[in-house]
């Protein structure tokens, strides 16, 4: 039989221009769909961290290259977003059925190295645990389950490791009872709070198979700053082919942690009490999404962080949303996992029939307004038999994404990266 992992994730769009009456009731909608359900106020709404060890950080570092190998493999001329913490939950899960060389390269492109299936596990249970609980204005839920098709079992070993560490729970079903499909398409729903209805269409699922593992990601942050809506505008968006579209451009001005290089200009949006936070990268004049894109590593990424400050910056970004549909087999292959796809593929560990990865795709949506954003992420696998210095006071300086971008969501005290996008404008 054969394994086939489907990655479902946030989009992001932008409306087209409007009348005021129609564009005031739209974003009335949209800024209802992403205000979290708790007040907004960050009265007593302490900044928690996650506590690393020493051993920790370097896998947390390890995932973030892989954060930027799977973008560079992903970007294109329109807009993207992936999630590479959801892949690492759902081949983290199945990792834990995987021997050999099989294991040994998942381990490798996920970053973890020598810390193999153990480490993954470890890293995952901590960020399921703690990631959730680390702001009130930011709701972070993450989900992962199993389904088994009637015939097949599951290992004794792999379902403890699938409780224990991803608080997974296998269900044993007929895939011909016409009914499987929808109940996976509720799960995704409901575990990314209707962002995703689908996760897989008619011609995507296979009665055949021997199982669909699931893991879920959802993410609803407000801004610490919001935008005032009243000073949202269309102005010109500038595509890198050089065709100029009229868009909603947010517009505040405040003191926001800032650095630059020679490539683009950085800028961190956080979201309630700076638990988590927006990164967005805009390159400078030209410079391309891809010159900045190939600069970026987990140590590169770190050193930017660190150089960061307190500006007071005058900042225009697009209301945007958008949304990826991306096949995954070739690019995993490409960054170091093909056995995984082939015959011979070792899962022996996972269930009492041979397996190997069939299909693997990623759909990605993220929201993104004056209030804050939402972005959701689902992946799924389907297994068959085989055959510089701090100023004195804020300086000035102006951000105005009024041209192709790179963004990036990820927790602060871990440096852990759950979404990387780009937004071309389209």
């Amino acid at each position: 039989m054969w394994l086939a992992i489907a990655l479902m994730m946030a989009t992001m769009t932008v409306s087209c221009s409007k009348s005021d009456d129609e564009e005031a009731a739209i974003l009335e909608e949209e800024i209802k769909e992403i205000t979290p359900d708790e007040p907004l106020s960050n009265e007593n709404n302490d900044l928690k961290d996650i506590s690393l060890t020493r051993t920790e950080q370097e896998l947390v570092k390890g995932n973030n290259d892989f954060a930027f190998n799977l973008f560079r493999k992903v970007t294109s001329q329109k807009s993207e977003i992936v999630s590479p913490i959801s892949i690492t939950y759902a081949l983290g899960m199945l990792n834990n059925g995987a021997a050999g060389e099989t294991q040994a390269e998942i381990n490798k492109v996920l970053g973890f190295g020598e810390a193999g299936a153990d480490g993954i596990n470890d890293f995952c249970r901590k960020m399921l645990t703690e990631a959730p609980n680390l702001d009130k204005l930011t709701k972070v839920m993450i989900a992962n389950t199993i389904y088994m098709n009637k015939g097949y079992e599951l290992k004794p070993d792999f379902i403890t490791k699938a409780n224990t560490f991803y608080d997974a729970e296998p269900e044993t079903r007929d895939f011909y009872d016409g009914k499987t499909r929808d109940v996976i398409n509720k799960w995704g729903n409901d575990h990314t709070e209707g962002m995703i209805p689908e996760v897989l269409k008619e011609d995507e699922f296979d009665p055949s198979a021997v199982s669909y593992l699931l893991n879920a990601i959802y993410f609803k942050g407000a801004w610490s700053e919001k935008f005032d809506k009243g000073n949202t505008k269309d102005e010109t968006f500038t595509t890198e082919t050089g065709e100029k579209k009229l868009m909603p451009m947010m517009h505040q001005e405040h003191v926001f942690n800032y650095t630059e290089d020679e490539t683009c200009q950085v800028l961190s949006l956080p979201y309630g009490n700076n638990a988590y936070c927006m990164t967005i990268l805009l390159p400078k004049e030209g410079k391309t999404i891809n010159d900045v894109a190939q600069t970026l590593t987990a140590e590169t990424w770190k050193k930017k962080k660190l150089r960061m400050h307190g500006f007071n910056v005058d900042v225009k970004l697009p209301r945007f949303e958008s949304k990826s549909d991306l096949g995954l087999i070739e690019i995993m292959s490409a960054l170091g996992m093909p056995t995984a796809f082939t015959q011979a593929a070792d899962f022996s560990n996972f269930c009492n029939a041979p397996t190997y990865i069939g299909l693997m795709k990623q759909v990605a949506k993220i929201k993104l307004n004056e209030e804050g954003t939402e972005a959701a992420a689902i992946t799924v696998i389907m297994m068959d038999l085989s055959a510089s210095g701090r100023p004195s006071e804020p300086q000035r300086v102006n951000f105005h994404a009024t041209r192709p971008f790179l963004y990036v969501i990820s927790e602060q005290s871990t440096g852990a990266i759950f979404f990387i996008g780009q937004y071309m404008g389209d």
